[in-house]
């Protein structure tokens, strides 16, 4: 894990009891070196017609304020995510 990753989970950490007090939550699927971080909306949050709004005016405003380093935030759907691409670069990782 990076450090900007690790900056974003605590940021995020500051949103989640929010977003678990509607019975979702929030996954992080990527935090690229050049500060995109792609997020999955889980939990009741999935699919809610709200939930990119959060994503927008919550969870994005607050993760450019606060991490430095962050770029863009993205909202990943969990039929968008290549599990063999993520395998793959996890075999690299440890190699």
């Amino acid at each position: 894990m990076n450090d900007l990753y690790e900056r974003v989970d605590k940021a995020l950490d500051e949103i989640r009891p929010y977003i678990h007090s509607h019975a979702g939550d929030v996954n992080i699927v990527d935090v690229s070196d050049e500060g995109v971080v792609k997020l999955q909306m889980v939990g009741t949050c999935h699919g809610c017609p709200m939930s990119m709004l959060t994503l927008r005016l919550g969870i994005e405003r607050i993760l450019t304020e606060k991490v430095e380093g962050v770029t863009a935030v993205l909202s990943i759907r969990p039929d968008d995510i290549d599990l063999d691409e993520i395998e793959s670069e996890d075999d690299a990782a440890a190699s």
